[in-house]
């Protein structure tokens, strides 16, 4: 399935289990089954190979600045809405508004072969606003409560430039121990180019 969304300049194609992604007024919806994640744990267990997660994802050239606000059906500990970038089957990272685990919080995981997991802060409600951003061969992850200043999550490298150049981008629902979660997304934009200073709010 391929989607095309007027907030891009790049289509979007479904991976993982089906999300039943839909998009329609500036809004995109997806939903999660049950117990789909996509995790290597730390602690050396091998990645269930059905182990997985519905993604919609596309490739941005450039540096770019993808951001969405984000609103998550919380139902099961660790249901989330994402905002996700991939360069390889052990090489991907997550930044999530996380129900972790029983309070709405903005966690992310980088994937390097197995997984790191850390949060950040919590939110008082179902919604947030994340931001994915590429410098260069780095991706910086931000949060906001309103939009208009934003939080330093994550600053990070995922692989080499060469495979970083052909990093995929996008959104992904998880609920690793529910039943099935629904997400959705608005205020989608994109922006060519990273922030101008990652720790200054903007």
């Amino acid at each position: 399935m391929d989607l095309e969304i007027p907030e891009l300049p790049f289509s979007l194609r479904a991976y993982g289990p089906d999300g039943r992604w839909a998009y329609e007024g500036g809004v995109l919806t997806g939903r999660a089954g049950a117990r789909q994640d996509r995790f290597v744990p730390p602690t050396g267990e091998a990645l269930d190979p059905a182990s997985d997660a519905p993604r919609l994802l596309g490739a941005p050239d450039g540096d770019f600045q993808l951001i969405a606000r984000v609103t998550v059906g919380f139902a099961g500990t660790f249901d989330a809405g994402v905002l996700y970038v991939h360069v390889g089957e052990r090489a991907w990272a997550k930044l999530c508004l996380e129900y972790s685990p029983d309070v709405p919080t903005v966690c992310t995981v980088v994937t390097r072969g197995h997984s790191d997991d850390a949060n950040s802060f919590t939110v008082d409600g179902d919604s947030v606003w994340l931001r994915i951003s590429r410098i260069g061969r780095a991706f910086a992850f931000h949060a906001s409560r309103d939009g208009g200043r934003w939080t330093f999550v994550r600053l990070f490298t995922l692989a080499g430039e060469k495979e970083t150049g052909a990093a995929l981008v996008g959104f992904m629902a998880q609920s690793p121990t529910g039943e099935g979660c629904a997400v959705t997304y608005d205020r989608i934009a994109f922006r060519p180019g990273g922030p101008a200073d990652l720790r200054d709010g903007s």
